[in-house]
């Protein structure tokens, strides 16, 4: 924010990084505008402006929207009670690489229907066998009712009606496995962490959820999508912490023709996410500015906006919500080096040691 406070609040800033001539924004009009009109010419998150709509448009469909959810949601369910009843019996852990762990199992079960495990040892690899045994087994038995994300790749075509090879697919699943992953850790740990430290929150975010398992059928043992729904004080939260550690600091646009935003453009979500004339008293912990508070276009953008919004942003959610509506219920946490250093780039994170109470 040092362009703001030397240059004042004019929201468009010419500048040079990384080699080039940039463009940084920082209010949420021209947020609105880099990520909604799509005339604009820009190269996207390295993806060419004419890949990128079908793309997202295609992965949208096949891990986000209420089909697509519900198939995850057992599993995703399954594998955040194991990880955390082990946690009591860790002792002092790294919180962030045990929430990436559990990330990492859900996403690779989502995309091969396997355990994340075997899947560090050479990604591409990995996935190209899992093509090869999965194209022999459509060739001779059909598509399979019950279909994993590398099923439905082989199977959907494109705009054009044409099917995707080999490449695309693997380019396709490393790319969203990484982000698919890394973004619901940080987030998670982070909304964890900060309930922890504020009881009040705690005890209202868990009272919901106790209010949840109280009105279930004494025959229902687990979550619905309907009963997320209805998390809407935990849904506060989870917009609060958003907002609080801006998990995306940046993203960069490069113009392909003179547009009006010529150069690169740097859209710094931080920027809007702490701005005080945007958000009062930004750095304070509030779930209820949320209040009956829908952000204008371009003020709330953690997962992009529009044409650009994050395609995986319904199952990062559901990956939060599922973790948090256990960890409430059943967990305490106590953080042992509360003053460790925070590092900010390229993402906020810190080394957080934890000890787990039941």
């Amino acid at each position: 924010m040092q362009h703001q406070y030397r240059f004042g609040r004019i929201g468009i800033y010419k500048s040079f990084m990384f080699g080039n001539p940039s463009v940084l924004i920082t209010v949420p009009e021209l947020y609105k505008l880099v990520f909604m009109d799509d005339d604009l010419s820009l190269l996207f998150v390295c993806i060419p402006h004419d890949e990128h709509k079908p793309l997202r448009k295609l992965m949208a469909g096949l891990i986000n929207g209420q089909e697509a959810l519900s198939t995850y949601l057992e599993y995703i369910e399954d594998a955040v009670v194991s990880t955390l009843e082990k946690m009591p019996n860790m002792g002092e852990f790294e919180f962030l690489t045990q929430i990436r762990k559990l990330t990492f199992n859900i996403i690779t079960y989502i995309f091969v229907s396997e355990g994340g495990d075997p899947a560090r040892k050479g990604l591409g690899m990995m996935f190209q066998s899992v093509l090869t045994k999965k194209r022999g087994i459509h060739e001779k038995y059909g598509t399979p009712g019950k279909k994993d994300m590398v099923d439905n790749l082989m199977i959907v075509g494109d705009e054009n009606g044409e099917t995707l090879d080999d490449e695309q697919i693997i380019d396709i699943l490393v790319m969203y496995l990484s982000a698919g992953h890394e973004s619901s850790a940080h987030v998670t740990m982070w909304i964890t962490v900060l309930l922890q430290e504020h009881p009040d929150m705690f005890q209202k975010a868990k009272a919901e959820q106790v209010e949840i398992v109280k009105n279930r059928s004494p025959m229902q043992k687990e979550l619905t999508l309907k009963e997320i729904r209805q998390m809407d004080y935990l849904s506060k939260v989870v917009d609060e912490t958003l907002c609080y550690i801006n998990f995306s600091l940046i993203i960069f646009s490069e113009a392909t023709e003179d547009v009006i935003l010529n150069g690169q453009v740097q859209v710094r979500m931080r920027n809007v996410h702490l701005d005080p004339l945007v958000y009062p008293d930004p750095k304070k912990i509030d779930p209820s500015r949320w209040d009956e508070h829908t952000p204008k276009a371009g003020a709330y953008i953690p997962f992009g906006l529009g044409s650009r919004l994050c395609p995986g942003n319904d199952l990062a959610n559901l990956e939060i919500f599922v973790f948090l509506h256990h960890f409430l219920l059943n967990y305490r946490l106590e953080r042992l080096n509360p003053k460790c250093p925070i590092l900010y780039l390229p993402h906020i994170q810190g080394q957080l040691i934890i000890a787990w109470q039941e």
